[in-house]
């Protein structure tokens, strides 16, 4: 009897993967532990490995298809003497993936009649019950077309009218049309989720950078014997840090669901990295700990391991505030979205030398925007104002 692989619960608050690619054939046949399919999720790419040795029968799960934890992703038919031990992986809470119950032929539902459920002995999940609720579709007249006459979410959508495709728009060869999926897909559900959840609020300084580059410049002979190239953004990194411990506010999130602020006591800083493949927000643990060495080789690691796809789910998780630096590429200053659920997220850009006054003199010096954007339901003006006040005075306390 073939055995239902399902989207585990990969942890972190993960609702759903995307489907990249399947790394096996159906027909194929796999051991326990191959890597099977490689999902998409919010935080990263991951492999879900075969829970079993056997064949698999069937790939229910297509590439491009968002699929929801819980639900199938492909049938696996156990080699002999694999069911009992399919059943005791698929109880196991520290299996990367899940095996769910054995698929049924139809009036083989379960024992308990929850699959049945109300709808005339229909098989369908209660997503797809409530999807059908929702769009008004009596599931005892759809057609299933999953395993053992199961309904999909395809199913009633198709049974809605809302399943067929659009007709393909005009414009021909004037025109290029991507697939709008995969990452590109997932950072657009997050910045759409970030701007219409959170109340953003935005405020902007400047700040002198003279004096970060000096220092700057005399760490690069150790830098060098240690490996690591030094940027600027381990000294802003700093400054952030050693300001946080005195505004807490900002190091903070928004339990809606509870109705609670969360002050978190440790401090581990996001940082944006523009990727080929888009955005990505790796998390380096513990940088009040770190020295300015030690976080420019963690910065090093952690940027070459986003642009090469290598990121483990825990590096993109758990972040208490976001740093982006794109001074690098340019622009005067930005309106960073904040990476929900973290309060804030501070935004470095480009240094330009330009005249100021010191002194009652004018003097040429290295200048930098900085623009902060915090949730405005639990940071107000005054408190951010005096976060990136003390910003600015420990980015310019080493200038000359």
């Amino acid at each position: 009897m073939a055995l239902e692989l399902k989207l585990p619960d990969i942890g972190e608050g993960i609702a759903e993967g995307e489907v990249v690619r399947w790394l096996v054939a159906e027909g194929a046949q796999v051991r326990e532990d191959d890597p099977l399919v490689e999902v998409l999720t919010d935080k990263a790419n991951v492999e879900i490995p075969s829970p079993v040795t056997g064949t698999l029968v069937k790939i229910l799960a297509q590439p491009g298809q968002v699929v929801k934890v819980g639900e199938p992703l492909a049938l696996i038919e156990p080699a002999a003497g694999q069911v009992v031990a399919a059943r005791r992986a698929s109880e196991s809470p520290d299996r990367p993936t899940s095996v769910s119950r054995e698929a049924t032929e139809p009036g083989q539902g379960s024992p308990s009649g929850k699959d049945a459920g109300a709808g005339g002995g229909v098989l369908a999940t209660p997503v797809v019950r409530k999807l059908a609720k929702d769009l008004g579709v009596e599931l005892g007249a759809v057609t299933g077309t999953g395993p053992g006459g199961r309904v999909s979410e395809e199913d009633v959508r198709g049974a809605a009218g809302a399943g067929a495709p659009p007709p393909p728009p005009a414009g021909g060869a004037n025109e290029e049309r991507v697939p709008f999926r995969g990452k590109r897909r997932m950072i657009a559900r997050k910045m759409v989720a970030a701007k219409t959840r959170v109340p953003h609020a935005l405020l902007v300084d400047e700040a002198d950078v003279s004096g970060i580059l000096a220092e700057r410049a005399k760490l690069r002979e150790l830098g060098e014997r240690e490996g690591v190239r030094i940027t600027i953004l381990p000294f802003i990194m700093k400054a952030v840090v050693g300001a946080l411990t005195l505004h807490p506010a900002l190091n903070a999130s928004l339990d809606e669901e509870r109705e609670e602020v969360v002050l978190k006591k440790t401090f581990d800083i996001g940082m944006a990295v523009d990727t080929e493949e888009g955005l990505v927000v790796p998390v380096i643990r513990n940088a009040d700990a770190k020295s300015v060495i030690e976080l420019a080789k963690e910065i090093e690691r952690l940027s070459e391991a986003a642009r090469g796809g290598n990121l483990a789910p825990s590096d993109l998780s758990g972040g208490t505030f976001t740093v982006t630096s794109i001074g690098s590429i340019g622009g005067l200053f930005s309106y960073p979205v904040i990476n929900v659920p973290e309060a804030a997220i501070l935004a470095a850009h480009k240094i330009v030398a330009r005249p100021m006054v010191r002194d009652g003199e004018v003097v040429p010096r290295d200048m930098m925007y900085l623009s902060l954007s915090f949730d405005h339901r639990i940071v107000d003006g005054g408190a951010a104002t005096r976060f990136l006040n003390e910003v600015v005075r420990r980015i310019e306390a080493s200038a000359a």
